[in-house]
């Protein structure tokens, strides 16, 4: 397949009128994804188009499950600054949200009250004089809703102009949040934007386009970045500021350098912005940097890292002697006993191993797809889109969807390679990537649902990741013989899948 070069786009909607038409944008010095093999930001240069991905909805009349029915999260812990005082919410109603608000919430997103970590985290977020957060907490537990419910009631639907900006690490994240916001907020008449990286045929220069006018954006940092720069999005109105996947995007190997352009602008022209930091993971050296960015008097809200695996999520290690073995591990026993249980996620190191499985099960005669950062972007919009509508049963993907990827039919994740990185300290041998573990697990078993992880071990050097990645959680995972079919029947009952 030809590979096009990555172009920004902006697509908008307003709600509840679909009837909006995108803007057409030119950027070509900014690309919006971090690749998988080495992290590294690639900031070449691209064409542009214009874009409508109201197309990627999901089909409601295909898919079984509700967007967001979040449950209950665990230990919570909460550090609030001065002396604001915060009361958990226990309805929706308390929070003081306007009717439309409300109706999106109960009709459209089906929700009866707030999951825990809304409950704590909204009324810090809600409540004068709307201190910056610092908000960690499990996979699946509601921080989308959190985020974009502060968006969208910060938001006056009088003034046409950008008062909420959302960034996120991948555009699969940020059209997926985009579709939670115009679905929350579709009573409101709040218009939306989407900046994202897309190929078309079609171009026209940034410079022609009009400025942004859309109450909320949601975008990648490039694309964000280069319509600051080039004044095509305000910023001096902002209210309220928020990075998904925080830790991602102000690691040093992440989008730290965008990001904080982006923040450095926004404070120089928005002085009171509330800024909102969400992520599942937040190592220390990340943490540490955060605190000094945002205002000084800001909140946190976190869990101890001992409670950041999902206990939904039963995992399992295979041994396999050799990558032959590995393939028909899935083919005869993962597969075949989990043919009813639900969606599978595949998870590989790198685009090739993506295009070997592929290619092998597929000669196999299993109607599998595969997802990773070389496609072209509609290319992936479709594979995704197919997916969460259900036409599609089992997904091989690198780590391009291991952060913020929603659907809760998967509930078999298979780590066909285990996580890696490079460190300095240890150039020649990996060391495990254990907050990317952690959400790959996370993508089984979402909202509290039943799910399980198979961790394919190859190799002495494999067995040792593994071993780390069980120290680094405190964990035993449960060995399942390679060959024995009733212990993969086991394992399967007891992650409650048979």
């Amino acid at each position: 397949m030809a590979n096009p070069a990555d172009s920004d786009t902006i697509a908008s909607t307003a709600a509840p009128s679909d009837e909006s038409k995108p803007q057409v944008a030119e950027i070509k010095s900014w690309a919006d994804k971090v690749e998988e093999e080495g992290q590294e930001v690639t900031k070449e240069a691209s064409s542009s188009i214009a874009a409508d991905i109201d197309y990627l909805t999901i089909d409601e009349t295909k898919k079984v499950n509700n967007f967001l029915d979040e449950p209950d999260d665990s230990n919570i812990q909460a550090v609030t600054s001065g002396d604001t005082p915060y009361t958990s919410a226990k309805t929706f109603e308390e929070l003081n949200l306007s009717p439309e608000l409300l109706k999106g919430l109960y009709v459209e997103m089906k929700f009866q009250k707030p999951s825990k970590i809304q409950a704590v985290s909204l009324p810090m977020i809600l409540t004068p004089p709307y201190k910056d957060l610092i908000a960690q907490a499990h996979n699946g537990s509601g921080k989308t809703t959190c985020f974009v419910l502060g968006m969208l009631s910060r938001v006056d639907p009088k003034q046409q102009a950008p008062q909420a900006l959302c960034i996120c690490p991948t555009r699969e994240l940020a059209i997926q949040n985009i579709e939670v916001l115009r679905k929350m907020g579709k009573y409101t008449g709040i218009s939306s934007e989407c900046a994202v990286p897309m190929d078309s045929r079609d171009t026209l220069s940034i410079s022609k386009r009009a400025p942004i006018m859309a109450q909320v954006v949601i975008g990648t940092p490039g694309t964000i970045k280069k319509l600051m720069s080039l004044k095509k999005l305000g910023v001096s109105r902002l209210k309220i500021l928020v990075f998904d996947e925080a830790d991602q995007m102000l690691a040093e190997d992440g989008f730290r350098d965008d990001s904080l352009r982006i923040m450095k602008e926004i404070q120089k022209l928005s002085l009171n912005c509330q800024v909102l930091l969400f992520s599942a993971t937040f190592n220390e050296t990340v943490k540490n940097f955060v605190s000094r960015t945002v205002k000084e008097d800001h909140n946190k809200l976190f869990v101890k890292k001992e409670e950041l695996s999902l206990d939904a999520v039963k995992q399992y290690k295979v041994n396999c002697p050799d990558e032959l073995s590995k393939l028909e591990v899935i083919k005869d026993y993962i597969f075949e006993l989990g043919e009813n249980v639900g969606q599978t996620i595949v998870f590989v190191r790198t685009r090739e191993s993506a295009r070997m499985l592929h290619k092998t099960l597929v000669a196999m005669g299993y109607e599998v797809t595969a997802i990773q950062g070389a496609l072209d972007h509609g290319e992936r919009d479709k594979i995704i889109k197919e997916f969460k509508d259900g036409l599609t049963q089992v997904l091989i993907s690198t780590d391009v969807l291991a952060r913020g990827f929603d659907q809760q039919q998967v509930n078999l994740v298979i780590n066909y390679d285990l996580p890696v990185q490079y460190t300095p300290h240890r150039t020649h041998e990996p060391e495990p990537d254990c907050e990317v573990y952690l959400h790959r697990v996370g993508r089984a078993g979402r909202f509290g649902r039943k799910g399980a992880v198979f961790n394919l071990i190859c190799g002495e050097r494999d067995k040792k990741i593994m071993e780390e990645i069980e120290a680094h959680f405190d964990t035993q995972v449960t060995e399942v013989r390679e060959l024995n079919e009733e212990e993969f029947k086991g394992a399967l009952k007891a992650a409650g899948l048979l």
